[in-house]
């Protein structure tokens, strides 16, 4: 569906007003100003003129996607999707209050480009491919309303006469100087077209270096696997922004953005080894619409004699086709080209200077056109091109939802879904190997190994880790043909050995990093020790060759060195400390939470002896901790002893499954790699699989979820209710797709905290029953629920609500709880719905509250702040068909049970904890009622006296805190019960015979509080 055809639909009286919304409305006196005028100040959901809320955003949204749907032939996407393109367009919209430029230059781009820049600003949505043609479509259109309503301002005509006069004037220039050439333009863009299809087959795949399996595709297409990666710069804060203005600020934004906006012209760009920088450069030479792209690699050109000037450009990087005479020339003197230049840290050192000076001389005889420059970190020293002019970049490691959506397009381009998801659930629950996948290199690595043994990585980390170094200590340069830079060409084990002696020495002192001066004494001790890298140059030679080229250590700061993957620093670490038989160093820093990865990597390390030393050594400690971790251990071991095995297992096991939730809490404590020894749920009990549950909940991390995702199918309600409840501590989108979709529903409260869960919950299959616990408007609580399935609806903590009107919509409501909304003064306005049970707690105050008396058609009432008045008719709906009463928090402070016999068919009461004074005649009233069978008490709000004689009551609940010689005095009085049960305390003794005395013909029940 193109705009033209969305305009058809979407270009009525209804429409086009509800879109000019979005833009301040001119007033009296405004727009008195010759200036053009940002976008940001114009809208109207932001600043002092805000009219639009969030919620009228959506709705416009909303009212957009509707309509653009609306009408005959198929649907333009899929009708599941409808929900995240209304989102994904909303955020699109919202990103017009973030555009620095102003109206005439948003003019001036036109709807098409200005409707990228709006996606650009925007999160990325995940849609599918119509989807996304859709909202592409719809925002251009959108865009297309926007700047009509932007030319029809009174200021923006004035303003732009003068835009237009000096406009003309340049392409009056500009035409003069075209008309004077001998080709003529055609020529030169038919040739513009012909070069864009080369860069397009030349540049359109992505290149996997270091692969040592045959059947993995070493490149795939590149528009299929693109990740926006994010760049990073410090800059100064501006003046007068208070204490501290003078600290540095981290500007973030879309690595694909590094050569656009103002300050952007010219970009010195740093990146890590495999971050990226090279990937990036290719998706700029297909993605550059308004500028001509070179890609310039250095490590082709500088093998030639000078450096190219602009004619050798295609030349020199083996471009096939010829370009018109002086057709670089005219595009570099017109400013219309995008120059990068990847790779410096490729150029031997000695050969950098002469790198700048070609650099600088084409930035200066060229001006106006876009500059990009590549680097290692350590290549060159900060500023390096500062004075020129140049804002330096670094591409920032990619966070955890663009290694997600890494794997995923990797997946999908090497046509391998079925490992997709069991990858993802490794990286989660190994938080170790996660942190090694924080580039696009190390994700290509872990992704192609994985699928090249068939869906597993090495079993062992070790292995993997092994795999991992020597790809991108060696492998990964002679592929590309870059070993041997500076002449200096070390193998995979002479570098490991002298990394190794960095890493322990970081490990004994507890610390990340080391100034430069302790690693050039490190090395200069290592390398007699290492004949083939003494033999290429000093310690100082070799650690710049490592900081340049190894993609392990790095220089974080000016003299500061340490290892880009704490991983490698474990690793390397422990290797270290086994060859030099360190083993009464590694036990006796067992305690350390921080040297967990380096004893696991030990005994991957050590020889089957060896193991065994070090893993009685953890079992001797006799902590539980220590226990889990020998087990854990035992993953890494190539071999143990089996009377070892036998021993560390045996020991585990009775901690392993935890059998209740309180085994489960301790257990959560020994730490995260309590996930890695978790069992599904085959075999386990209810209560089992309930504790394991709670273990990873309590853990909380990214690991945990592929352990919960296990149990997502489980029956038991205890299971379901604690899935539904950890929700929080994961990202919502990504816990509600893997595991509340999958989850029965049935008797489980959906439980939303916050914004986005919401968003996520609206996507969810529908649920009967709602749990929202922050202030969402009713009115979009009702417009975000299919309001025929919801019987079960509980709101706290929500100011936002006042008017309960809107949930007259919702025809199946049976249960309301209101808490935490003292917003809520009547509720009149229930009386008409098919509520039957009602809760409320901490509302206004009872004598403000109004319209209580009118729900005739309660069933059961929970009142837990204070009833006024002397008695309980005065204010609770005695003509209702009441069958069950819950009080406490001292509701009953000033009725008592007063009033209790104008509810003849109440079968059950509950005295919860502090409900308030009972005297003798309150407990009467309780004793004679003629229908109650069940009640409920607390023995410490008891008076100290025999309670009066309950001859009906057949069902009887206690809590105790002190025992069962609390309740001692009153049971008699209950000669009828044929069912008791008694609350106690976690911690007391739940044995049921002392308690079962007071009741020798009922069946008591001890179950903790």
């Amino acid at each position: 569906m193109d705009p033209a055809a969305l305009g058809t639909r979407l270009a009525s009286s209804l429409i086009a007003p509800a879109l000019k919304k979005l833009l301040v409305q001119e007033g009296p006196g405004a727009g008195l100003t010759d200036r053009p005028v940002r976008v940001s100040g114009l809208v109207s959901f932001r600043g002092e003129k805000r009219t639009l809320t969030e919620a009228d955003l959506d709705r416009l949204a909303r009212k957009l996607v509707d309509a653009a749907v609306a009408g005959p032939g198929e649907p333009p996407f899929p009708y599941e999707e409808r929900e995240p393109v209304v989102l994904a367009l909303t955020r699109t919209l919202h990103a017009l209050g973030d555009l620095t430029m102003d109206d005439v230059q948003a003019v001036r781009l036109g709807p098409g480009a200005l409707a990228r820049t709006l996606r650009r600003a925007a999160p990325a949505p995940d849609l599918s491919a119509d989807a996304s043609y859709f909202l592409d479509s719809l925002t251009e259109w959108s865009c297309v309303q926007i700047l009509h309503f932007f030319t029809q301002r009174s200021t923006f005509v004035a303003r732009t006469l003068v835009e237009q006069s000096r406009g003309q004037a340049e392409a009056l220039a500009k035409m003069d100087a075209l008309l004077a050439r001998d080709d003529g333009p055609g020529r030169d863009r038919a040739f513009e077209e012909r070069y864009r299809g080369y860069l397009a087959i030349r540049h359109n795949h992505l290149t996997i270096f270091g692969l040592d399996a045959r059947d993995t595709a070493d490149s795939w297409a590149l528009d299929v696997a693109y990740l926006s990666l994010e760049a990073t710069r410090d800059t100064a804060r501006e003046p007068g922004e208070g204490p501290g203005a003078t600290a540095p600020v981290t500007v973030r934004l879309a690595a694909e953005d590094a050569l656009t906006g103002p300050g952007h012209e010219r970009v010195l760009l740093r990146g890590e080894a495999g971050s990226g920088k090279t990937t990036l450069i290719q998706w700029l030479a297909l993605t550059a619409e308004e500028r001509i792209p070179y890609v310039l690699p250095l490590r082709s050109l500088i093998r030639a004699a000078r450096l190219p000037a602009p004619d050798d450009f295609l030349a020199g990087t083996d471009c096939p086709h010829s370009p018109p005479d002086g057709w670089a020339e005219r595009v570099l003197s017109d400013g219309r080209a995008l120059v990068m230049v990847d790779g410096l840290d490729e150029v031997p050192s000695a050969d950098r200077a002469r790198v700048r000076d070609w650099l600088l001389a084409l930035v200066r005889g060229y001006p106006g056109n876009r500059w990009l420059l590549t680097a290692r970190p350590t290549a060159v020293r900060p500023d390096w091109l500062a004075a020129d002019g140049f804002t330096e970049l670094a591409l920032a490691p990619m966070d955890r939802p663009r290694v997600t959506a890494f794997v995923r397009r990797w997946h999908a381009a090497a046509h391998a879904p079925e490992h997709e998801e069991p990858l993802l659930d490794t990286l989660r629950t190994k938080p170790d190997l996660a942190r090694l996948a924080t580039n696009p290199l190390m994700c290509g690595l872990i992704c192609a190994l994985h699928r090249a043994r068939r869906g597993y990585l090495p079993p062992r980390r070790k292995a993997l880790y092994d795999a991992a170094l020597q790809m991108i200590l060696t492998e990964r340069d002679r592929q590309r043909g870059m070993s041997g830079l500076d002449g200096i060409d070390l193998e995979t084990e002479d570098q490991v050995e002298l990394l190794q002696r960095l890493a322990y020495s970081l490990v004994l002192a507890g610390r990340t990093e080391m100034d430069e001066d302790t690693a050039l004494m490190l090395l200069e001790r290592a390398l007699p020790s290492v004949p083939a890298a003494s033999a290429q140059g000093d310690a100082r030679t070799i650690l710049r060759q490592l900081l340049l080229r190894s993609g392990v250590l790095r220089s974080p700061a000016p003299g500061v060195v340490d290892f880009a993957h704490r991983t490698f620093l474990d690793h390397l670490g422990a290797r270290y400390a086994v060859e030099e038989g360190h083993f009464d160093v590694l036990l006796g820093h067992a305690e350390d939470t921080q040297w967990e990865d380096v004893l696991r990597m030990a005994v991957a390390h050590a020889r089957t002896r060896e193991r065994g030393r070090l893993l009685r050594g953890l079992l001797a400690a006799d902590a539980p901790r220590l226990t889990l971790l020998a087990l854990a251990c035992l993953q890494d071991a190539a071999s143990v002893d089996q009377e070892v095995v036998e021993e560390v297992r045996a020991r585990a096991a009775e901690l392993i499954p935890p059998r209740d939730k309180y085994e489960a809490e301790r257990l959560a404590e020994a730490g995260p790699f309590v996930l890695e020894l978790l069992p599904g749920p085959e075999g386990l009990s209810d209560e089992e699989a309930h504790a394991v549950v709670v273990t990873a909940s309590r853990l909380g991390q990214e690991g945990a979820l592929p352990v919960l995702k296990k149990f997502r199918s489980h029956p038991a309600l205890d299971v379901r209710r604690q899935l539904v409840g950890t929700w929080h501590r994961f990202d919502a989108r990504e816990y509600a797709d893997d595991v509340l979709a999958h989850v029965d529903p049935q008797g489980v409260d959906l439980l939303v905290k916050n914004p986005d869960q919401w968003d996520s919950a609206r996507r969810l299959p529908h649920w009967s029953r709602l749990h929202v616990d922050y202030d969402l408007p009713l009115e979009e609580l009702v417009a975000g629920v299919d309001p025929g399935p919801l019987t079960d609806l509980i709101l706290s903590n929500n100011p936002a609500v006042h008017d309960l009107r809107p949930l007259l919509a919702l025809p199946s409501l049976e249960l309301l709880v209101l808490s935490g909304c003292p917003g809520i003064t009547d509720l009149a306005p229930l009386a008409g719905s098919p509520l039957r049970h009602l809760t409320l707690n901490v509302l206004a105050g009872l004598p403000e509250l109004r319209g209580l008396s009118a729900l005739t058609g309660l069933r059961s009432l929970s009142v837990l702040q204070s009833v006024p008045g002397r008695s309980l008719v005065e204010h609770l709906p005695a003509s209702a068909p009441l069958e069950r009463l819950y009080f406490s928090a001292g509701s009953l402070a000033t009725t008592g049970l007063r009033g209790l016999d104008a509810f003849p068919e109440l079968t059950f009461l509950s005295l919860g904890r502090g409900v308030g004074p009972l005297d003798q005649d309150d407990w009467a009233l309780a004793a004679d009622h003629r229908s109650l069978r069940e009640l409920f008490v607390v023995a410490e709000d008891l008076p100290t006296a025999p309670l009066p004689r309950f001859p009906r009551i057949s069902s009887l609940e206690v809590m105790v805190s002190r025992g069962p010689d609390q309740f001692a005095v009153h049971a008699p009085g209950f000669p009828a019960v044929r069912a008791v049960t008694f609350y106690v305390p976690r911690e007391a003794s739940r044995d049921r015979a002392p308690y079962a005395r007071l009741f020798p013909d009922a069946g008591v029940t001890v179950l903790p509080a």
